[in-house]
């Protein structure tokens, strides 16, 4: 399972588990492994193709963690994801080592918010040669929501930003086959910027790879509603649903079910109502 990105049908849907204490949706709602797998088996019944498991927590103003402890936090969980499971892990890390430990543990994919930009990490994904998912980031995540700007506009430079790690990506040997694009939604973002962003996000297929976005629950849907993290299902679902209709075709998500069901029927609607 080296690469199966050309495998994947669309939409896909990568089910979202923080092993984190302060993630700003689920932080340690599934900090235990044991909580962490059933969370896991749960999702992948309910129709994710990828389980993304991350350690460390990149909600704005988060504060960094050692890699010891993000280690501590995934590879146990991958392992016994692995042995429950043949679902597509992720592991959701900027560190070449705990990209390194989790490929080794059974991850199939690495999806990084900082676009294989932290010290070694294009040299390990380069070396360890799974499919890689490079987001769009402005600034790091203690500090990114600190007046964010775009001088061009913000589909224009997130295109460029992308455009320009995916060809570092290639120079250093990963197979532009295993490249995923995310657009970063909420990761130095204002509500304006977001709501462009998802706007203009067909503008990003020019650039020929698989688009992932991550909408799901995130401040420019609380924001705009005026509501809370646990009221934010109906609009998270909207915002899926308009990003599968310009291009998307990974979604990921902390509704699994609910979220199949809405874009299930966006793509029967896609089909010409050819099921």
């Amino acid at each position: 399972m080296s690469n199966f990105l050309q495998e994947l049908h669309k939409p896909s849907i990568m089910g979202i588990l923080n092993v984190t204490p302060d993630s700003f949706s689920d932080g340690g709602l599934f900090y235990s492994r044991q909580d962490a797998l059933k969370q896991a088996l749960r999702m992948v019944d309910e129709g994710a193709v990828i389980v993304d498991i991350g350690g460390e927590s990149t909600r704005p103003g988060a504060d960094p963690v050692g890699v010891e402890e993000e280690l501590e936090r995934v590879v146990p969980v991958i392992e016994l994801l692995r042995n429950e499971s043949d679902t597509i892990i992720s592991v959701d890390t900027s560190k070449a080592e705990v990209m390194k430990s989790a490929v080794a543990a059974g991850a199939n994919m690495i999806n990084d918010v900082s676009a294989l930009s932290a010290q070694g990490a294009l040299s390990m994904a380069a070396e360890l040669q799974v499919p890689v998912c490079l987001m769009h980031m402005q600034g790091k995540p203690r500090t990114m929501q600190k007046q964010p700007h775009y001088d061009n506009g913000v589909v224009h430079d997130v295109k460029d930003f992308l455009a320009a790690r995916v060809r570092a990506a290639v120079d250093a040997g990963i197979p532009r086959s295993s490249l995923i694009i995310d657009p970063g939604f909420g990761f130095g973002k204002t509500l304006q910027h977001n709501y462009e962003l998802l706007n203009g996000l067909a503008e990003l297929q020019s650039l020929g790879l698989p688009i992932l976005v991550g909408i799901s629950r995130k401040s420019m849907i609380g924001n705009l509603l005026k509501v809370g993290i646990e009221e934010r299902l109906a609009g998270s679902l909207a915002a899926a649903v308009l990003a599968m209709e310009r291009g998307a075709s990974i979604f990921r998500v902390h509704h699994v079910a609910e979220t199949r069901q809405a874009l299930t029927v966006v793509s029967a609607c896609q089909r010409d109502g050819n099921l």
